[in-house]
């Protein structure tokens, strides 16, 4: 008898694990995995100001290959709780529904993992390599002491990773059509332009930095950042925000501010695209504009899987299941990948994320049964070549 991933996803979603709670998730993924003969350790990463979190790594095997599994068991907070059709923590289905926060991110793609695992091992054993889990707590938050500090515990206790699926909701409309490879970078910066206070009625004995900040904005703005590259759409830039702090009407301020987010590829690092815009800040600005960039620490660097043997093997698997042949994309926003793909190449597949984060988030049991389905014959054909 197969396992049943409706199951595990409901005893999942029945745990109010908000990050950094850890909510009881983390505990009955332990007791699953180590029935069935995983070794499990719970491990809990500290950084001075932020949350305590606490961390899963479970395996099974001690050879090589090593395929990981990969996920979060942190959810995002429900909101207003009564504008749920059922209780986001009650793991309720409404006819072909599952209901709950982290339906499909991603409580969803860890019970659809899990249950394909077990079924591997019930049905075939572990005849070599090795089948690890690595979930963490606080993906939806900072992610300092999750998924990057994990693998360096991993690492530093000799575990090797050979490839890894992430099992993030990676499809856009239906299951099946999309495998991300790749993630673009994000960085968060602050443009100031400094000027002169002054009355509005004497301008000539101030200097207006609103006019500055305008200058510098548009400057930014107005030219490309690259034009992509092989796995990669064009990078681009968004302002989120103008701040002068000014409450008065007749006050010139002394100080603008403009906040903003690039989005970037792989045509670029973090320090390179610092410096580039600081190049263009300064050559709009011509001298006659001061200002400097405030960079706000980032994490999430670019990075591709490149296509090959292992997309293959992941494309052709979902190919046969759901009779869609897969994109294999670089688009949305960050994820874990980005910590990962330092160990080990990492593909992103999941469930179809149409209601993450959304009142009343749920998933189709039609799409956790392919699901599993899915993984079952990826494992099958990983430890079979």
């Amino acid at each position: 008898m197969s396992t049943d991933p409706v199951a595990i996803a409901r005893d999942l979603l029945r745990c109010p694990s908000v990050t950094p709670a850890e909510g009881g998730a983390l505990s009955f993924l332990e007791d699953l995995l180590s029935k069935a003969g995983f070794r499990v350790e719970r491990v809990t990463f500290s950084e001075p100001g932020t949350d305590d979190v606490e961390n899963l790594y479970a395996r099974i095997g001690s050879e090589a290959p090593n395929l990981v599994f990969a996920g979060h068991s942190d959810v995002v907070p429900p909101g207003d709780e009564t504008r749920w059709t059922h209780p986001p923590f009650a793991g309720e289905m409404n006819g072909s529904e599952l209901y709950g926060r982290g339906a499909v991110d991603m409580k969803g793609g860890i019970a659809c993992a899990v249950a394909a695992v077990l079924d591997h091992l019930n049905g075939h054993g572990l005849k070599k390599g090795s089948i690890s889990f690595l979930i963490t707590g606080d993906e939806e938050s900072i992610a300092v002491n999750g998924t990057p500090k994990l693998l360096q515990w991993a690492a530093a206790r000799g575990e090797k990773f050979d490839h890894c699926i992430l099992g993030e909701p990676s499809n856009q409309e239906e299951l099946g059509d999309t495998i991300k490879i790749g993630r673009r970078g994000s960085l968060n910066g602050h443009l100031i332009v400094r000027g002169k206070q002054g009355h509005v009625a004497y301008p000539e004995r101030a200097v207006n930095p609103i006019r500055g900040l305008v200058t510098l904005v548009e400057a930014l703005q107005s030219e490309p950042l690259d034009q992509g590259s092989a796995q990669f759409a064009p990078s681009h830039l968004e302002f989120t925000s103008v701040d002068v702090g000014n409450k008065t009407v007749n006050l010139i301020p002394g100080e603008a501010r403009a906040r903003f987010n690039i989005r970037f590829n792989d045509c670029h690092t973090l320090e390179s695209l610092k410096a580039l815009l600081e190049e263009r800040a300064a050559r709009a600005a011509g001298g006659n504009i001061r200002f400097a960039f405030q960079w706000e620490p980032s994490n999430a660097g670019v990075f591709v899987t490149e296509p090959g043997p292992f997309t293959e093997l992941v494309a052709n698997a979902v190919k046969e299941v759901t009779g869609r042949k897969p994109e294999l994309s670089t688009t949305g926003g960050t994820s874990d990948a980005r910590f990962i793909t330092h160990y080990c190449p990492v593909v992103e597949f999941g469930l179809v994320g149409q209601t993450m984060h959304q009142v009343d988030e749920r998933v189709p049991i039609a799409d956790l049964r392919a699901l599993t389905t899915i993984y079952r014959k990826i494992i099958e054909r990983y430890f079979a070549g």
